[in-house]
C-alpha cells in the first residue's frame, strides 16, 4: 500500500488534485468528506474529455462517494479479488477508524510478480 495516505478537499478544484497525484506519484486521493469519497485519475481524465474546466470544477463533481476500505491484514488474493468483483482500481486501507493508507492495483500487481 501507498503510505502516508493522501487526501484532498471535496472543494479543492481538479487542477489541484491533479498537482496532488503528480507531485506524489499515485493516481488515487481520499477525499475528506463523511464517510470518505475517493478522486481518482481516471476521474480526472474523464472530466477533461467531457470538457470540463479543472480550474473551475471541484473534486465533488467527480469524486466517488462512499468507497468499499480494506484493513491492513487482509490477503492480498482478497484484495484482488475484491478489486476485481467491483471492477476498482484502488482500495483505502483503513485501521479502526483511522485511514491508513491506499492499496492500488498497481500495488497488487507489483507484489504477484
Amino acid at each position: 500500500m501507498s503510505t502516508p495516505l493522501e487526501t484532498v478537499s471535496k472543494d479543492a478544484t481538479l487542477t489541484e488534485a491533479a498537482t496532488a497525484m503528480r507531485d506524489s506519484e499515485i493516481s488515487a486521493l481520499v477525499v475528506r468528506t463523511d464517510p470518505p469519497s475517493i478522486v481518482t485519475s481516471t476521474d480526472l481524465v474523464e472530466a477533461a474529455a467531457e470538457g470540463h474546466d479543472p480550474t473551475a470544477v471541484d473534486v465533488d463533481a467527480v469524486m466517488t462517494e462512499s468507497v468499499e476500505t480494506v484493513p491492513p491484514d487482509l490477503y492480498l488474493e482478497e484484495i484482488a479479488a475484491m478489486m476485481t468483483s467491483l471492477g476498482i482500481t484502488h482500495l483505502p486501507v483503513v485501521d479502526g477508524d483511522d485511514y491508513v493508507g491506499m492499496v492500488s492495483a498497481t500495488d497488487v500487481t507489483a507484489q504477484l510478480s
